[in-house]
Parts: C-alpha cells; structure tokens; sequence
C-alpha cells in the first residue's frame, strides 16, 4: 500500500482525534451524572446514620451520665484503652485514673483487679465482683469482651443495695471483733462473766469455772455458781438495782483456796459485766515489802549514822534516832515535820553548824541538792571540834535523803595511823636488813634503801612499783640462780596451793651471802627480807673447816690406836705366858729378886692388856661388831666376882668396900662377862680417886622395871667443868689424886649400859664424893632395838 500525503494523514487523524474525544466526553458525562446521583443518594443515607449513631451515641451518654460509673475498652490486646463516664466516685479525679487500681482500690483488691484485667485482655475471661474503695463506697466491677473489645465497667453500689452491704460489711466487722474479744476474755486467766437485766448470769469463761470448781462456764452459769461471798454479792446487786459500777477488793475462796480479788462489775446495755484480779500475790508483795520498810526503819535506827529524809516540798518525813542524837534534837521538834531550812536555822542559832561568813550562800549551796541529778559530798567541821562527812543524794520522786557520818574518830585513827606508817618507814630505811613488800597483784609496795643498796639497784623503786618479774630481771646478775627466782615468784604471785613461809641462802657472784626469808602477810601481800649473813658464813666455815681437821685427827688417832693395840696384843701375850712361865720356876729356880722381878712383869703386862682389851672393845663397838650374850645374872654374885679382882688394890689402898643388896634386886638379864667389865672399871675409878681410909660403896636395888647398881666414892668429886667429859675417850683428869689412866673405863662402862638399853647416871660435886649409877632394864634390851 503506497503511503499517504503528509498533509492528507495529518487531516484525516485530527478528525479521528477529535471524534474520539468527544465520545469520551459524551460517555463520561452520562457516567459521572449516573454516579452522582448514586452518591448523593449514598450520601443522605450516611448522613441518616450518622444522625442515628449520634442519637444512639447521645441516649448513650445520657445512660452513662444518669449513675456514677466508667466503662474501659480496649480494641485489641495492645490498643489504647478508651474511657468513658467519670471516676469521680473513686476518689480519683479523672476517668483514666479508674485503672490505677492501687490509688482507689486496698492492695488485696487492687492486686486481684489487675491480675483480672490481664486474663480479659489476653484470654477474654470475664469477671465481676464487688469491693469497697479506700473512699468509702462499694464498687461493682465487671469485665468482659463485647464485639471484639475488652470492656471493663466501674459502678458504684447505692440506694439500698449499697446501705445493705455497708450494714453486711460493719456486721463482719463486728462479728469479728466480738470473737477475738470472746476469744480474749475466754483465755483471759482471770474470771469474768457478763449478767442479764436481771442480775443472773449469762456468760462465764474458764477461769471463772475453775474458781468456782465448775466442769466448765457454762456449767457455772447453768448451776447459778457464784464466786463472791454473801456481803459482796449483795453490795454488788444493790449496785445493778441503782445502775452504777460496783468496785471492792474482798477476800473469795478461788478452787477452795483464800485469795483476795479486786472486782469490778460494769454496766453494759445487755446487762452487766465484770472481772475478778487475783491481788492476793499483790497484797503478799504488798506485806512483805511493808515488813522489808520497817525492818529497814529498825535497821537505821541502829545505826550510827544519822539519815534524815526530805520530800519534794522540804519536809522531814523520816529521820532515825542517829540524826536526834548527833543534832541533839527534840523528839517534839522532829515529830512537827520541819522544814529542811527550820532544822538548818536552829543547829546554826545552837552553834551546831560550821562557823562561816556568808551563812546564807552556804545554806543555798547545801539545798541546791534538791535541784541536783547526782548526789554530793562535803565535809563539816563544827564548832565543838567534831568534823561530819554529809552525803546528799536526790530521790526519785523528789526530795533529798540526808547522811551524816561523824567521822571525828575516824580521822584521829588515820591521823595515828599515818604517825605510826612514818614511824615505820624509818624504822624500815635504818634496818640493815634489805626488806621489800609485794601486793597480791605481784607489784612492789614497800622498800628500804637498804634493799636497794644489797642489789645494787638504782631509782626510786617503791615510787615505780615495779613488778616481781622486773625485780628479779634487776637482781638476776649478782644471782643467776632461776630456779630459786622462780620459787620466790610463785610464792609472791601465790601460785601455790597453800601461802607458806620461804627461806633460802644466796650465795652471790661477788662472794655475798645472802639469807632471804619471805613470809605471807594477813593482807595478801608478801614480806621478803634480805640479811647479810656473809660475816657469819666465813666464821661458820672456818669452824666447821676446823671441826673437819679435828674429827680427821681423832679418827687417825682412834685407828692409830686401834691398830697398835692388835699389834701389841700378839707380842704382849707371848710376854705374859713367858713371864708366868718364868714365875712358875718351871725351867729353872729364881731367886728372890728374880721372883719379883717376874711378878712385876706379869701385872704390868696384865693391866697393859687390859688397856688393849678396852680399846679393841671400843672399836669392836664402834663397829657394831660387839655381840651380847644375854641371860639370867646373879647381880650379887657378879658383884663379888668384879670386886674380887680388886681386892689386893683395895688392901694397898687401905680402903674399905661395902657391898648392900637389896633383896628385891632379883636377877638381870644381861651379858655376865660385860657387866663384870663394868662393874670392874667403875670399882677400879672409885678406888683411884679416893683417899686410904675412905670407903666405897656398891649398892644394887631395883625401881620399876630398871636394876639399879651405884659406884659411890668419898674421894675429891668432879667439877662442873669436868662432868661432861669424863665419858668421852682418852678424857684422863686426876683431879689431884694419885690416879693415872688413859680415859677409857668410863667410855667403856657407857657404851656398854647403852648396848644393854641402859643408861649411865653421874653425881658429883667438889668436896662430895662421886655416885655413878648404871641403870639396866631388868628384862634386858628391847626387842625392836635388839632387832636393830
């Protein structure tokens, strides 16, 4: 197809184009009338909706507004609630405030409102109940879902419903109160019990049946049981019939026991109540602290202290006979209870009070305790030399209580005290003797210089009152001896059982010798003294270094001696037996001469051997070694055995021997031989210290249980100076007479008596003559020293 013209196409479009537009045109416009009328048709109908939602909008209001309520609703679980009505009658000012369940609502309430709402919201549970606002009204709360919407109304409870259930809710409150008070008064454990009009009982708990022994109240009620006696019981009806309050305290027997009870009977309008207290514990408190005041009255009558009480208003209202007899007072004054300042007027107008100046402030000053919250001291020193010490302490209910001590003689005591502390401590610091005191504490009380100087410790040491631990600490280098520091501590500490005295010897580095003695004091303190004993100690070992060498020299004299007699004894036998050999002119004639010559050789060398049998006894002795052999012994003829060894001495003597025997001698049980020994050494000293002429006496007799057998001579006696030392060995005094020995006889006759269970008796006296007594029991040693 052959294209067109460009002039013919652009003709023939505009003509296609404007056809088309006005078809459009056309088509649109019979459209748009069609859709007008249809929407003006729509529109009167939406208008007619409206105006019905608005009167159904309006009658709604009007419903809402005509009672006190709010209605809440949620269109969706987390849309925003809508609020209509008003919350007024909450006491919570605008509507949404209706959900702010914790300003209106009490927290139990509140809580359960909120835990309801949340179940609608989310579930659609609905709910309602009704509760009452911290305001006062009930509320009606009701929730539940409409339409899709979570609605929740508030409505105030009134008119008659709200008067029955405030009258329902003061019924709970009443009901309540009375249980707990039924409760209360049942297990109240003192009785009670209610009466009707008429005086009858009604009601008892359980302590009023077991007053009254009753199985239970209502058995009491039920028998009529009453608790008061008959007077109180019709004091107590007179009191119902004229409608007052009956009160007495009375005595009742309570579960057959005496009590008294204070009663109180109440009117009520249901009748009476009452309540019986037990005061019988009351009352016994009561007397016992009336008899505790008076005793305490006797007791400050009986002391020397003066007690003077004052009330609030300054009026004596007790004083005892001490404040009368220190103030020398009237009873009749005392009596008139005066006033603090009458009393105070009159001592001063007697001259009784201290001397001052300025009376007045001086009295002020005293009084001023009755303002005072603590008590106060002073001192009164009054005219007539007495000084008083005056306590006054306030009392709690007001008022001043008095005491005045006269310590007058307590202060002449401290006085002599402190003299006679002084006159201590001199004699204390002019002692040589170091003395040192420790309190119960272990501290140092008390110290002389004296101590000071012996321990060689500087300071003031009674000023520092130092401890025993610093003492020893101070003394320890001149004594480093701990186990003696530590005895000393333990009795000043008082770690023993028992206080006891201590002693000991210190014997110092620098060559002092110390005694310390410590001895308990009443008071708990220890006394320890410290004396200087090194003077006396080098004299005591000089003598006892002395007394050593002495013992040494005797015994090496003893075992010289002892040892030469066994040495002499052998050759000096050989020379008797060939003496008396000789003698006996076995071998050969001697003459005359030869004859005597051989009898001097044997009784020189008879006695020589009786001196070595002596010392060889002694050491035999000396040993233990000396055995007795005990029998029955004829004391008369051992006796004439021993004085017949002597009878040739006695013949050159020229003496003359008397033997008396006395006839209940009886015989001893001793060793023969050994009491011969002694009868010969005693007869043998009597006969070398008498004089020719004179006689000795041998008498034997018995006294008790012991065989008496006396020496007695007429020769010169012993000395006083002499007496103790005629028994000890190699002890030889002639005294002036012609007897010479070694000092062995009497040593020998002593130790013998004494294995015997005997004893020796010596008198003597210059001029007298000398009686030697050998005492032996007559049946011999006991057995317990035998056994020994």
């Amino acid at each position: 197809m052959a294209p067109l013209p460009a002039g013919a196409l652009g003709a023939g479009s505009l003509s296609i184009v404007l056809a088309g537009l006005v078809v459009f045109a056309a088509t649109t416009s019979i459209i748009y009338v069609r859709e007008r009328g249809r929407w003006q048709r729509r529109e009167g109908e939406l208008a007619s909706e409206l105006e019905a939602a608005r009167s159904h909008q309006e009658r709604l209001g009007a419903l809402l507004a005509s009672d006190a309520q709010v209605v809440v609703s949620w269109n969706g679980k987390n849309a925003e609630p809508i609020f209509e009505g008003d919350s007024g009658f909450l006491g919570a000012p605008g509507a949404a405030l209706a959900l702010a369940y914790g300003s209106w609502a009490p927290p139990a309430d509140a809580k359960r409102l909120e835990l309801a709402t949340d179940a609608l919201k989310e579930r659609g549970e609905a709910f309602g109940f009704t509760l009452r606002s911290r305001s006062g009204p009930f509320i009606d709360v009701e929730g539940r879902p409409v339409a899709g919407r979570a609605v929740i109304r508030f409505r105030q409870v009134s008119g008659e419903r709200a008067r029955v259930m405030a009258l329902q809710s003061e019924l709970e409150h009443v009901t309540a109160d009375h249980a707990a008070l039924s409760t209360l008064l049942a297990g109240l454990p003192q009785p009670v019990w209610t009466r009707n009009a008429d005086g009858r009982l009604s009601w008892a708990n359980a302590a009023y049946a077991r007053a009254v022994e009753a199985a239970g109240g209502s058995e009491a009620v039920k028998g009529g049981l009453e608790l008061l006696d008959r007077n109180e019981r019709e004091n107590a009806a007179k009191a119902r019939s004229e409608g007052r309050p009956f009160a007495t305290r009375a005595p009742a027997v309570v579960a057959g026991q005496r009590h008294t009870l204070d009663i109180l009977e109440m009117p009520t309008p249901a009748g009476f109540a009452g309540i019986a207290t037990d005061m019988s514990e009351l009352e016994a408190v009561r007397a016992d602290l009336q008899r505790q005041m008076d005793a305490h009255v006797r007791t400050l009558d009986r002391l020397k202290t003066a007690v003077a009480v004052f009330d609030a208003s300054q009026r004596l209202v007790y004083s005892n006979s001490g404040f009368e007899t220190l103030w020398s007072l009237d009873s009749a004054f005392l009596e008139g209870k005066p006033s603090d300042s009458e009393i105070l007027d009159r001592l001063r107008a007697e001259r009784r009070l201290p001397e001052l100046g300025d009376y007045r402030s001086w009295k002020a000053a005293v009084q001023a305790t009755y303002t005072s919250p603590r008590a106060s001291e002073d001192w009164w020193y009054l005219p007539d030399g007495r000084t008083i010490h005056v306590v006054s302490s306030p009392n709690p209910q007001g008022g001043v209580t008095y005491l005045f001590d006269d310590v007058t003689e307590r202060f002449t005591l401290e006085s002599r005290f402190n003299a006679l502390s002084r006159t201590q401590r001199e004699t204390l610091d002019s002692l040589r003797e170091g003395v040192a005191v420790f309190g119960s504490d272990g501290r140092l009380k008390l110290s002389n210089p004296a101590f000071a100087q012996a321990w060689k410790i500087h300071g003031d040491l009674a000023g520092a009152t130092p401890h025993i631990d610093e003492v020893v600490r101070l003394c320890r280098p001149l004594y480093p001896h701990d186990d003696v520091w530590t005895e000393l501590q333990s009795v000043i500490t008082g770690v023993r059982d028992a206080r006891e005295d201590y002693g000991c010897r210190m014997e110092r580095r620098d060559g002092t010798v110390l005694d310390c003695a410590a001895a308990p004091l009443p008071d708990g303190a220890t006394l320890i003294t410290f004396a200087d004993v090194t003077a006396s100690v080098n004299v005591e070992r000089a003598l006892t270094e002395k007394n050593e060498a002495l013992e040494k020299v005797s015994r090496l004299r003893e075992d010289f001696v002892h040892h030469v007699s066994y040495e002499l004894r052998s050759p000096l036998t050989n020379i008797i037996g060939f003496a008396q050999l000789l003698g006996a002119e076995t071998i050969g004639a001697l003459n005359e001469k030869q004859r005597d010559y051989t009898g001097h050789i044997v009784r020189s060398s008879g006695a020589l051997l009786a001196i070595i049998n002596d010392i060889l006894d002694l050491a035999s002795i000396d040993n233990g070694a000396l055995a007795l052999e005990f029998q029955e012994v004829d004391v008369a003829e051992t006796i004439a055995q021993a004085t017949a060894g002597l009878h040739d001495r006695l013949i050159d003597s020229k003496l003359t021997l008397k033997v008396d025997i006395a006839p209940q001698t009886g015989p001893l049980r001793a060793d023969g031989r050994r009491l011969r020994q002694v009868l010969f050494n005693l007869i043998s000293n009597a006969i070398g210290f008498s004089a020719p002429g004179q006689t000795i006496g041998v008498t034997a007799g018995r006294l008790g249980g012991d065989v008496r057998i006396t020496v007695a001579d007429e020769g010169r006696g012993i000395p006083a100076e002499v007496k103790d030392k005629v028994f000890d060995r190699f002890e030889s005094h002639s005294l002036g007479s012609k007897h010479r020995g070694v000092g062995l006889g009497l040593s020998i006759v002593r130790s013998i008596v004494e294995l015997h269970g005997g004893h020796v008796e010596l008198d003597s006296a210059p001029g007298q003559g000398t009686r030697v007594t050998a005492v032996f029991p007559s049946e011999g040693m006991p057995l317990s020293d035998a056994a020994e």
